[in-house]
């Protein structure tokens, strides 16, 4: 069972604080007391902090239980994860000193207008002379956010916030989290261009498909900075960096292997496009209303893309159709969809990627005897498939050469990458991506993504090294 460190802080009216009692009734409940600490002592009662370790499934018979014992009352319970999250988890912090009236004089009145007059005399130097040169907005609506769905924009923040401390943690990227209170398509683009001229690039983040794809597209073509859906290529560069280690071990090529997508939404989407830009052959995209089969037509955009691409399958059926014969699945949709027997009906050396989250489309216990390799979205088995993998690297890499835009070429060369990063002696069915912890993931991602920009004509600056 999962365990959870949370704070019980308790009044007692008696004397003497109840802690014997209250440490039986913690044990009873399976629950271990870590430490006490004593808030308010007197005659007339006491406060304590109690510090408790216990199961999810017994937090609340445990506090129901306090609220039994007479003369003691809780004040109120916050766990770790809260503890975290006080006061929010980033800061702004100015990178010097204002000590005399001469810095002062420097970094505003009157110094600042000659910085602003050569801005306005040529905008290139908003890179140079301000933030822009090294920020990032995370963007939501709070629409699509993983796990828990439309939570709306207040409630979607914690989230966006944890994005930009990994932004700067790993990447020294200075991102800000920017979560609007509308889902309006043309609101949502207005006020993201409105705000751009301050952010060297935009990860838009947790927008519901389909209105997604049309937010980003949009803002590639009308925005002269990078614009990047996480949910949508984050997904597919890590994938595909799996993929080409996982077809190593197997000894199988991608353009000869047939794939299986199930859940063809925003990630869905991503992936079978990073998949046939890679140079796969044989796709088989499966989603709600079965086999998005070669020549149909289809009133979602991307399904009727999909049913042009020669590379698709044109059989129809159901996903239990499609995975007869089929050498690897990528799931991005929900639990359970994959049974066992589904998974004995693919080739030799099988290879799936159950990502849904919280549950993958297969229990990874049940799945593990059937196939030569296994990867989830989860970070309790091995082979964890994480955004988290991409974005500071990719903007990282962007933001150092200005690139005006993130391509294909760029996705690609991020996901090789990241494949390169797990040496040939570190490969094997357990350890096909890197941890996230890799200081080289970052490193490795951004110099090929530059690489990459220059190689395509999009880097407006090549760092020194590249020259």
């Amino acid at each position: 069972m999962a365990q959870t460190t949370i704070v019980v802080r308790l009044e007692s009216t008696q004397k003497h604080f109840p802690f014997g009692q209250v440490a039986t009734l913690i044990d009873s409940y399976g629950g271990e007391v870590e430490s006490v600490d004593i808030i308010r002592s007197g005659k007339e009662g006491s406060i304590r902090d109690i510090t408790v370790s216990i199961s999810d499934q017994k937090q609340a018979a445990l506090l129901s239980a306090f609220e039994a014992v007479e003369g003691l009352r809780t004040i109120h319970v916050s766990d770790r994860i809260f503890l975290a999250h006080l006061g929010g988890k980033i800061r702004v912090m100015p990178s010097r000193p204002i000590k005399t009236r001469d810095d002062l004089s420097h970094v505003y009145t009157p110094g600042v207008a000659k910085v602003c007059e050569a801005i306005q005399a040529n905008p290139d130097n908003t890179y140079t002379l301000t933030i822009k040169r090294n920020s990032v907005a995370v963007i939501s609506d709070g629409t699509a956010v993983l796990g828990l769905g439309n939570i709306g924009p207040h409630a979607a923040i914690p989230v966006m916030e944890g994005k930009a401390m990994l932004f700067k943690q790993l990447a020294n990227v200075d991102a800000f989290p920017i979560c609007l209170d509308t889902q309006n398509v043309e609101e949502i683009i207005h006020i993201v261009k409105a705000i751009s001229p301050i952010f060297g690039g935009i990860n838009i983040e947790d927008i519901s498909s389909p209105r997604c794809f049309e937010v980003e597209q949009r803002l590639i073509n009308e925005l002269d900075i990078p614009v990047f859906h996480d949910d949508q290529h984050g997904t597919a560069i890590v994938v595909l960096a799996g993929l080409y280690n996982a077809l190593k071990l197997v000894d199988k090529k991608l353009e000869e292997v047939r794939i299986v997508v199930n859940g063809v939404g925003a990630a869905g989407s991503a992936i079978c496009k990073m998949l046939l830009f890679a140079g796969a052959q044989h796709l088989i995209p499966v989603d709600r209303e079965g086999i998005i089969a070669r020549g149909e037509h289809y009133e979602h955009p991307v399904w009727n893309w999909l049913a042009s691409q020669e590379q698709v399958e044109a059989n129809k059926g159901t996903l239990h159709d499609a995975i007869v014969g089929a050498d690897v699945f990528i799931g991005v949709s929900k639990a359970g969809v994959l049974k066992v027997e589904d998974v004995k009906k693919m080739n030799k050396g099988n290879i799936v990627f159950a990502m849904a989250n919280p549950n993958p489309e297969i229990e990874p216990d049940a799945a593990l005897p059937h196939v030569s390799i296994l990867a989830t979205g989860r970070s309790d088995y091995p082979n964890q498939i994480n955004n988290v993998l991409v974005f500071p690297g990719m903007f990282r890499g962007a933001l150092d050469c200005r690139a005006s835009r993130i391509t294909e070429s760029m996705k690609l060369a991020a996901a090789q990458a990241i494949a390169e990063v797990v040496s040939e002696d570190e490969l094997d069915e357990h350890y096909i991506v890197p941890s996230i912890f890799n200081e080289q993931v970052v490193r490795q991602v951004s110099r090929a993504v530059i690489k990459a920009a220059i190689a395509e004509g999009v880097a407006r600056r090549v760092p020194n090294q590249y020259m």
